[in-house]
């Protein structure tokens, strides 16, 4: 037995003495048969908890929760300090001059869908017609919203028309060997009838708003009707029946938008590769022999590949971020509680939230505004303060910018597999600082290992709660293998095990606000790798390969388990040509600075983006 561990108060934590820690995975990379018999071992009643003994003990997970006394109180879900959630409120003052003074405008949560897509419009920067459709230089450029929107308002293509060559597209993906599907529910007859409505909405010359029109894939763990929500797995939907949208659904529809289907995904959510056996693995648009990365694998892929504007994942460990990074598209977790997780299969937990995907920050933040809206629990218990946007269109977009600043600690910024990642990242705050004057400042981010694991026992832990009801009657042995690998591992941790994590979760509360008050953003590489190879041995029964989704989580779990709204935007390439994204986190509530930082990010490096190996033109079907 290990030696007891006292921490200190986390006020009482000298910062200066912090040395930063490498985490140093220790477990098997398995495929094929010797992975399946290493699951069956697992599964095994004696054996098995040995195993599992054994290899939390060689990754500190049963140090750092059984043998360390943590002096803080549990978090069990995100605790902000109070911001007021009323506009009128005397708590808001400081919070309305800061809109007067950064340019941005308020969006009404309680306003329907299309307002809030108004507003958001007129946070975007002038349209140039001649220059985007004419005079364009750009040697590739994705199709942004607005660009569908033009095209149908002046009549060069009908949602029709774009919906056949989207229904082509998707069937020819579906007759490939071995099958590689963007999507798992697709129903031609139901995209056909959306476009026609939406034809005859343009035709009568009252579109919706801005999204009609605009094609999306739903992630397969979010409620889109008729479609089953399976969550990737092959029998989710015999126990859960789908009656309505999801609530983030809903508001999409009611612009105008188009459901393409339900996008292919990692098994309930439980990888960061995108490997699925049930349904054939989604493979990157830049690379078809690499991982998208996971787990919202089809959204992130559907999107780069130029089939649709944008997509909704969801974001429990970087799934939304991690895979955007991979593809070269724009990911936003936004901040807990801010949108609506009702109708979704991870509607009970507490670092899940559905987002926005897409080719643009732009394209993002319409969607985002259409989308956004608390449940009415957490309007209660979080309290948040009206959302906003940054008003990109305005000259208070620079002076915003040159008062921002932004925090990064080195040693683990440049804590990635491969150097390009990491000066790649440099360089793009390097532009920043140069074109905006942004102050840099170093700071210190300590206890990240007890960080990764109180996340992990956290998402685990309401995996498991969620599942266990079906997989008590047989439906588990139905799971994937490395699913069954994740619900082994999660079995095995405690009430208490529970509890350590949550104590944690509050000292870095601590320790993030404290840093939030020097700084405005948190800036990482969004991955500590590019998009990983995928084993051809993986592809029938899929891997464990507890290193690479260490790599792909490295800078992503901050955000989940607290909470913290973050977006990753693309920066540009590796010597492969295979995309790097830069995270930028911020602090509670702030969506519209990250989206700021990001839009700015995106003007200053996105002159050179390269045209994916697999993308298709289906505006103008060249």
């Amino acid at each position: 037995m290990g030696k007891k561990r006292v921490m200190l108060p986390a006020k009482d934590v000298d910062l200066s003495s912090v040395k930063y820690q490498r985490e140093i995975v220790q477990a098997p990379h398995l495929t094929g048969f010797v992975f399946r018999l290493f699951v069956r071992i697992l599964e095994a009643p004696l054996i098995g908890p040995i195993i599992m003994d054994v290899l939390k003990k060689q990754n500190k997970i049963e140090e750092i929760l059984q043998h360390t006394v943590i002096p803080e109180e549990p978090m069990f879900k995100p605790e902000y300090p109070p911001q007021g959630g009323s506009l009128s409120s005397p708590v808001n003052a400081l919070f309305l001059f800061n809109i007067a003074v950064l340019g941005v405008v308020v969006l009404e949560e309680e306003g329907s869908p299309e307002d809030r897509v108004i507003s958001a419009l007129k946070c975007l920067p002038h349209y140039d017609v001649a220059e985007l459709w004419e005079n364009s230089h750009a040697s590739f450029r994705y199709w942004k919203i607005r660009d569908y929107a033009h095209a149908y308002r002046s009549k060069k293509v009908t949602p029709s028309m774009v919906a056949e060559r989207i229904i082509s597209i998707i069937e020819e993906n579906g007759r490939n060997k071995p099958p590689i599907p963007l999507l798992i529910s697709f129903v031609a007859a139901e995209v056909r009838e959306q476009a026609a409505a939406s034809t005859q909405r343009f035709e009568a010359g009252n579109p919706l708003s801005i999204l009609d029109g605009i094609f999306m894939a739903i992630k397969d763990d979010i409620d889109c009707y008729p479609h089953p929500s399976k969550g990737a797995s092959t029998w989710m939907h015999e126990v859960r029946t789908v009656k309505k949208d999801a609530v983030c659904v809903s508001r999409l529809r009611s612009c105008g938008v188009i459901f393409v289907g339900k996008a292919n995904m990692h098994e309930f959510g439980m990888g960061t590769t995108g490997n699925n056996p049930n349904y054939g693995t989604t493979r990157n648009p830049h690379a078809p022999d690499r991982y998208t990365g996971g787990s919202s694998s089809g959204p992130a892929a559907i999107v780069a590949s130029g089939i649709c504007s944008a997509a909704l994942g969801t974001d429990g460990g970087g799934s939304i971020r991690i895979p955007s990074s991979l593809c070269g598209v724009v990911g936003l977790k936004t901040t807990y509680g801010r949108t609506s997780m009702e109708g979704s299969l991870c509607d009970s937990g507490t670092v899940e939230i559905i987002g926005p995907i897409a080719s643009s920050v732009e394209d993002v933040m319409l969607v985002y505004a259409a989308m956004l809206g608390a449940s009415p629990a957490n309007k209660i218990s979080l309290r948040p303060p009206p959302p906003c946007l940054p008003t990109l269109s305005s000259n208070d977009y620079s002076n915003a910018l040159g008062s921002l600043r932004i925090g990064k600690y080195s040693p683990w910024f440049n804590d990635v597999h491969s150097t390009e990642i990491s000066d790649k990242c440099e360089d793009a705050l390097n532009l920043l600082s140069k074109e905006h004057g942004c102050e840099m400042i170093e700071i210190v981010i300590p206890e990240l290992l007890e960080m990764r694991t109180a996340h992990v026992v956290s998402i685990g832990s309401e995996c498991l709660c969620s599942l266990n009801p079906d997989c008590a009657d047989g439906k588990g042995a139905k799971l994937a293998y490395d699913t069954r690998t994740s619900m082994a591992l999660f079995r095995s941790f405690s009430a208490a095990d529970y509890v350590a994590a949550q104590c944690i979760r509050r000292r870095h509360m601590y320790y993030h606000m404290e840093i939030f008050k020097k700084v405005d953003v948190i800036v990482t590489p969004t991955t500590g790798m590019t998009a990983p190879i995928i084993p051809p041995s993986a592809l029938k029964s899929g891997e464990t390969d507890m290193q690479t989704t260490a790599n792909l989580m490295q800078f992503v779990v901050p955000a989940n388990l607290l909470g913290f709204p973050a977006i990753s935007v693309p920066i540009g390439y590796d010597k492969e040509g295979l995309p790097i994204g830069l995270q930028i986190m911020g602090r509670p509530w702030a969506e519209a600075t990250i989206l700021r930082v990001a839009a700015a990010v995106e003007k200053l490096c996105g002159e050179s983006k390269k045209k994916p190996a697999s993308y298709y033109d289906v505006l103008k079907a060249n």
